[in-house]
């Protein structure tokens, strides 16, 4: 089963990536973007074809390593 997980910096973190894509944007023109955040998505292939195990087997991964629970948030959704 197919499950992506999606990191992003918590709100009131400091993100330099997202502030030099803003940048990059603005002097590409785009002058629209009022903000930038930039995250990580990680596309996992499980063996498991239950979807709540799946779940709950990729919110223990996120949880014990893909995302630092200190500065980070993570979503995760079946595919």
């Amino acid at each position: 089963m197919k499950v992506n997980v999606t990191v992003m910096l918590k709100q009131g973190v400091l993100d330099p990536q997202g502030k030099a894509i803003a940048r990059a944007l603005h002097g590409l023109g785009f002058e629209g973007v009022e903000d930038v955040r930039a995250g990580k998505l990680i596309e996992l292939d499980l063996a498991e074809t239950n979807p709540d195990a799946a779940r709950a087997a990729a919110e223990a991964m996120a949880q014990k390593l893909l995302a630092n629970s200190v500065i980070e948030s993570f979503r995760v959704e079946l595919g």
